[in-house]
Order: C-alpha cells, then structure tokens, then sequence
C-alpha cells in the first residue's frame, strides 16, 4: 500500500509540475515582447517613456527584449544601462547607432548629467553593468540577433526617435544570423511598429524625429512591411507630465536616474509634453485611450512633413486624444510612473 500511495504520489508531483511548467510557459507567450527604439538624451521624455516599460516589465505585462539608441551618443547608451540596472533589469541588450543624426547641441543633454553625477565621496551616483559602452553592437545587427529568436508575429517595435536603425534594419542582407533580409525578417517576426513621429493637424510643423533624419524617416513609413502606428505631435503636447509630481512624489527614492535626469533638462518646476509616453502607452495598453484614425498611407515629404491618405487596403494610422481622454492618460501616466520599481522595494 505504501509503494502504491508513494507511486501515485509521485504521478501527481510530475502532472503538477507539468502543469505549472506550461501554466509558466502560457505565462512568458502572452507578455507582450518589445524592443525600445529612443533617441534618449535630446527629450526628457523618452527617459519617462522607458521608466513606463519597466513598470510594464514589473506588472508581466511585457518582456523587454532590447533597447536601441539612434542617438550618437556614449552617454546614452550608458544612461540605459543605469536604467536597466536601477529598475533592476541589466541584462537587456542594448545597441548604439554610428554615423547616426547630428543632435547633440539640440538641448540639454540630460543622459550626459546623469552618467557624470557623483555621491559625495567622488563614487558614480548609480550603478552599472556594462563596460565598454563603444563595444556594443550597431543597433541594425543586434536587431537581427533578437529577432531571429522570436516567435513569428510576436515583437513590437517602439520607436520614439530618429528612423535611422530601422531603415537600416530594412537594408540589411541575409547573413549567418539570418538567411532573411532585413525587411524579410521584419515581416516575418514583427507584428506592430508604434512610432512618435509627425504631425496631421498642422502642415507647416515639421516634427522633430522625422526632420533629424528625413530619408529614412521616409524609408520607414514607406516600406515597412508590417501595420504601423503612430502617435503625432499633436496627441504628446496635450498631455503634459507635471513638474509637481516630478518635485514630490518620488521621495521614496533617494537618487532617482529619471527624477535627476528632469531636473537636468530644464529649470525646475516645469511640465513636459508626454510624446513618446502616448506611443509607449498605445504598443502596450490598445487603443481604449485614444481615438484611431482609419486606415491608410503616410508620406513623408522632403521638408519632413507627413502627410496622410485613407485607403482600407492599408496598414499606417494615427492616433488622437480628446479633452477628456488627454486628462484621463495624465492621471495613468502619473499613477504608472511614480509606482515603487520592484526591484527598489526589495533593496
């Protein structure tokens, strides 16, 4: 009786493990796989907008499967890895760009005053994992990489900075990462590309992400193979983030790379347009918080305007907020933003 209670004892351990295991397996494959294309460093924003990905990462909500900068710049790719470390997530693949966009005078560059910051006793403010920040690989190839790994129709793509990496992720030729062109690959691992770029509401501005590199701004929305969303101009700058929260409700962390990295962009207190936040809010959450424009093209035109054509055959749109629903993302973003890392409440 014995060897029968420990036999059947057993068989239901193994089917109880197996269960959690696929239970586990089910888990991993409904998390929204996503890799972060930013310029982070020109706008404080983009440093909200990863902050955001983390709290997705935290929740299970997404796995963050690469960061890639298309700024040129060592203090971005080193502002990623102290974010990546801090929110407790440093072995996220990073790429850097080369010969990418001439940005580095636009404004403050936030990522630079983060990574010089200093404790009292001369050691480095935060904590990093990676070393040689030249070393890492080109964006481009790193995206091979990743993509190569995923299932089909599985990543979505966030891009809220210069279409420099993706255009040059469509260029490139099968390799021995791949056997698929870039543009084949794209459309064979790619389900969404969520973008901040453009702007439909006023034809003189020419928004900056697509002006920093027009061709291949141009390049993107015209032949990226898979559906792309964007989220313009106009839906960011009605959505301000405020300088009053930034001020008081992150006092659970001593030193903070985001709240630092505001307080370096401009003069305290001010509020901030959340551009690349709504892109970010979009690729993960759906569409229940914006208004979707129907189907079509968009064109980029030789001055960087974008212009948008209806066609139920097509796959680019892009989003618009409301009085209403402008107010209703301020309130997530900041109850999203200022929630305790997972990571920072273990410490």
């Amino acid at each position: 009786m014995i060897k029968t209670y420990l036999a059947v004892f057993a068989a239901l351990i193994t089917v109880g493990c197996s269960s959690a295991a696929k239970q586990s397996t089910d888990h991993n494959e409904k998390k929204l796989r996503v890799i972060f294309e930013t310029d982070i460093g020109n706008d404080v924003d983009d440093a909200l907008a990863l902050d955001m990905l983390y709290k997705y990462m935290d929740a299970g909500d997404i796995d963050l499967i690469g960061v890639m900068t298309n700024k040129e710049s060592n203090y971005s790719a080193e502002f990623i890895d102290i974010m990546n470390t801090w929110y407790g997530y440093p072995s996220v693949p990073v790429g850097i760009v080369h010969n990418g966009a001439d940005c580095e005078n636009d404004a403050t560059n936030y990522a630079k005053c983060v990574c010089l910051m200093q404790k009292e006793n001369g050691d480095p403010a935060f904590e990093r994992s990676l070393k040689d920040y030249e070393q890492l690989p080109e964006a481009p190839v790193l995206y091979r990489k990743i993509l190569e790994q995923q299932p089909d129709s599985s990543v979505t793509i966030i891009s809220v900075g210069f279409s420099t990496n993706l255009a040059r992720l469509l260029d490139t030729p099968a390799d021995q990462i791949s056997p698929l062109t870039g543009k084949e690959l794209v459309a064979k691992k790619v389900k969404l590309l969520c973008t901040m770029a453009g702007c439909f509401n006023n034809e003189k501005l020419f928004e900056y992400n697509i002006v920093k590199d027009i061709p291949c701004a141009k390049k993107v929305f015209a032949e990226w193979p898979t559906r792309l969303v964007t989220s313009p101009f106009e839906v960011g700058i009605a959505i301000n983030y405020p300088g009053s929260s930034i001020e008081n409700d992150f006092k659970w962390a001593p030193m903070h790379p985001v709240t630092e990295a505001y307080k370096s962009y401009q003069k305290m207190p001010y509020d901030r347009p959340t551009w690349d936040l709504t892109s970010v809010l979009y690729a993960v959450e759906g569409s229940s918080y914006f208004k979707v424009s129907p189907a079509g093209t968009i064109s980029v035109t030789e001055k960087g305007g974008t212009d948008f054509i209806p066609d139920a055959e097509k796959n680019r749109y892009y989003l618009t907020v409301d009085s209403v629903q402008a107010e209703n993302i301020k309130q997530h973003f900041i109850g999203l933003l200022t929630r305790e890392p997972a990571h920072f409440k273990k410490q």
